[in-house]
């Protein structure tokens, strides 16, 4: 079984707007009926107030080379957020312990996308990992240059929407 089929084949929880869960379905359902699931997102700046953004894998099931203000995924089945947050960071940038600043929660509806996610923030310098090969660069960017590249690429509308409201050194940026 190939690392797509293998996510395609995760379960994972729908829940309803409050977050209760109504049903385990599996990774590929949850894309296929656009049902609403739960998610974490973490910020990761730098000592000097730089947001690391990052290029998603193009074998990404949602918004492949799609770049990305926050790493981060779905939570499994029982897990609770903040372990959810640990293990994407770990995954996905190879940080094996963070002190987590939580940033809230919110509910994100689109045609594509239907869920309750939690923010969160950590502040590390790197050196960072691609472990899992759901990145495929990372670059530092400036509060002052961020319009700049939000305008240049496309970025993950889920992301933009519930974290960088949420980052004080960023909002008056996307204000």
């Amino acid at each position: 079984m190939s690392a797509r089929q293998g996510a395609e084949a995760e379960m994972v929880e729908e829940v309803d707007r409050s977050g209760n869960v109504l049903r385990l379905v599996t990774r590929a359902q949850m894309r296929r009926e656009n049902l609403r699931h739960r998610s974490v997102f973490i910020a990761v700046l730098s000592d000097d107030g730089d947001l690391l953004i990052h290029q998603r894998a193009e074998h990404k099931d949602l918004w492949p080379e799609w770049w990305d203000c926050a790493v981060g995924g779905v939570i499994a089945p029982g897990e609770d957020p903040e372990a959810a947050a640990h293990r994407e960071l770990a995954e996905e940038l190879g940080i094996d312990s963070a002190i987590l600043q939580p940033l809230g929660s919110g509910a994100y509806d689109d045609e594509s996308a239907l869920l309750l996610a939690w923010c969160y923030s950590i502040v590390h310098n790197g050196p960072f990992q691609f472990a899992d090969g759901e990145v495929q660069r990372a670059e530092w960017v400036k509060p002052h240059h961020l319009v700049e590249w939000l305008t240049a690429k496309n970025f993950l509308p889920d992301t933009l929407a519930l974290v960088l409201p949420r980052l004080v050194s960023y909002r008056a940026v996307i204000a």
